[in-house]
């Protein structure tokens, strides 16, 4: 498609052409949105994004439908994001609105939107106008709150948060003590109605933990984050009296019928949020304490996806290990050299190649 068949199609775009055409072109772009050489056409197009964002608006509901699932595709291409954080302040209102109908549509849009960190740290910004000193406050208690918009389900808020948190400022604000945010998110470790809901709030935790100023507060009474991390890996194997003992009541005496986490993505965050709390010393401690090995222990035994397995095994080999010598107790501040990380970045790479080519593997697929 060239200029000048772009500039035809967009004429069919506008609000004010009739349904029918307006539709058969809205599906034309949804259909290009579809393949990434339409998607990187369109991105280039900052007009045929404003279009689309116009037709959000459109009262056929079919032709406002259509627009959006264009918009969430388009939302996975860096170049749209100019065009399409001009839009935010009205689709933040329509996804933080209980009686919009299209508010999934609205919310898996801002969570393609936000994995660039440029167009994540406009949409902070865009929440913090919204709502001065405190922009994630709807956002949180909107995913938070069960049956927030009836007509959505609004699980999509989970990586939204997710892709937020990587931000030192919206982190910020999840791990405010004067606040009860990340104390609210917990629960959602074992939602059973959502995968994607539930692991957005993993990731956001695991992202959080990176924060290792904060690692003896997660730790303590006051939020006791382990034990939201490690039921999740937990199974109905049979645990001898004395190690019972040594686990977090939650953790102690799970029914024959207890699952593990289903989802190897998810398995992987978690332990990779564990690893995290046991950078500092003081964080080590209290994770040994509280009986991790056992768990791990038992999910070694009977995990089968290879990149758990390592993260898995990475996370024992803390825990067993001794600990380092003095200055260099806080494992995410120690320099590694140059040619150790160099190595273990082609080690990385080699482990990404390999879950590439497992069945099942690849990118994530386009919302519809």
């Amino acid at each position: 498609m060239d200029d000048q068949q772009a500039q035809h199609l967009l004429e069919f775009l506008r609000p004010e052409t009739r349904l029918d055409v307006k539709g058969q072109a809205t599906q034309y772009i949804l259909g290009l949105t579809g393949t990434p050489e339409g998607r990187r056409l369109l991105a280039t197009r900052p007009d045929c994004v404003e279009a689309l964002l116009a037709l959000t608006h459109d009262p056929s509901l079919a032709v406002a439908k259509d627009a959006y699932h264009a918009l969430i595709n388009l939302a996975t291409e860096p170049l749209a994001h100019g065009a399409l954080t001009e839009g935010l302040p009205g689709l933040l209102s329509r996804l933080l609105d209980p009686g919009f109908p299209l508010a999934d549509q609205v919310c898996a849009v801002l969570s393609n939107l936000s994995r660039e960190e440029a167009s994540c740290r406009e949409l902070f910004a865009a929440l913090q106008q919204r709502e001065a000193g405190g922009g994630l406050v709807p956002v949180v208690d909107a995913f938070c709150t069960e049956g927030f918009n009836a007509k959505a389900s609004l699980h999509y808020l989970g990586p939204l948060l997710s892709n937020l948190s990587q931000l030192p400022e919206a982190r910020q604000f999840l791990l405010d003590r004067s606040r009860c945010v990340v104390q609210r998110l917990l629960p959602y470790t074992q939602y059973v109605g959502s995968a994607i809901r539930r692991g957005g709030v993993v990731g956001t935790l695991r992202n959080c933990c990176f924060d290792h100023g904060s690692h003896e507060w997660l730790l303590s009474e006051d939020v006791d984050v382990l034990p939201f991390l490690l039921l999740p890996l937990a199974g109905p194997e049979e645990i001898p009296e004395d190690e019972m003992e040594r686990l977090p009541l939650d953790l102690q005496y799970l029914p024959p019928e207890k699952q593990r986490e289903p989802d190897p993505d998810i398995r992987k965050m978690l332990l990779e949020a564990i690893m995290l709390l046991t950078a500092t010393k003081p964080g080590r401690q209290l994770v040994r304490e509280k009986g991790t090995y056992v768990v791990l222990r038992e999910l070694h035994q009977q995990e089968a996806d290879p990149g758990v397995l390592a993260a898995c095994e990475k996370l024992i080999q803390v825990l067993i290990s001794d600990e380092p010598e003095a200055g260099m107790e806080n494992l995410l501040k120690v320099e590694i050299p140059a040619d150790v990380e160099e190595q273990l970045q082609r080690l990385d790479q080699q482990e990404e190649e390999e879950e590439g080519k497992r069945p099942g593997s690849g990118s994530e697929g386009l919302h519809r």
